[in-house]
């Protein structure tokens, strides 16, 4: 393995690009907030990637202890790759960038591809704060899901949620970027019949009002 490179800095800032600054690091970091993942979803997930980058990040990431390599139990029997608890401190890093980077979403442009849970961590930072559970999301491109208050474990999925959601949100792309980005509020976007929030909880119930 080739040794890592460094801006041979005694700077923080430095260190850490040192870590995650290459490209498609924190894209794989994304990635696995998910929870553990296969290297082939991981490359279907990351369009543009080539075989070799991908598999060299990971080793890298895996030498930096931001990630582990495991194998599942039969009779799945494959490797799976998944955050440390280094690697999950890097969710806010995340979330910050893609708060700066929300007003660049302005216009789609033809070259771009989108994968629903790609909205996840936007949405989470959103509702941040309104309690604890598990909010299943619909929108034009696919489904996942979010983990408010998660301590540990994935902060979000693909597709419907294992278990029953506390909540359900049905709502259009742009009106979860407009969320994502705190230019819209769950109450106006409802007031608007922009977003359908169901559910019974306490969650569901906080969602609609906030």
């Amino acid at each position: 393995m080739s040794p890592r490179r460094s801006y041979d800095q005694y700077c923080s800032a430095a260190r850490a690009l040192d870590a995650v600054g290459d490209r498609w690091t924190l894209l794989i970091v994304r990635e696995l907030l998910a929870g553990p993942r296969r290297y082939t979803d991981l490359h279907a997930d990351l369009p543009g990637v080539s075989t070799d980058v991908l598999a060299s990040r990971l080793k890298d990431m895996e030498r930096d202890g931001l990630t582990t390599r495991r194998r599942m139990p039969p009779p799945g029997a494959v490797y799976v790759y998944e955050l440390t608890g280094r690697g999950r401190e890097l969710l806010p890093v995340l979330q910050a960038l893609g708060e700066w980077g929300a007003p660049l979403l302005a216009q789609r442009r033809p070259t771009d591809a989108v994968r629903a849970h790609w909205f996840a961590l936007p949405l989470l930072r959103s509702l941040e704060g309104l309690g604890e559970g598990t909010v299943q999301v619909q929108l034009d491109e696919g489904e996942f899901h979010v983990r408010l208050g998660a301590q540990d474990g994935p902060v979000y999925g693909e597709g419907p949620a294992p278990e029953e959601p506390d909540a359900r949100l049905s709502l259009d792309t742009e009106a979860c970027t407009a969320l994502g980005r705190g230019d819209l509020t769950l109450r106006d976007a409802a007031e608007a019949g922009r977003v359908t929030i169901t559910g019974e909880s306490q969650l569901a119930k906080a969602l609609r009002e906030s």
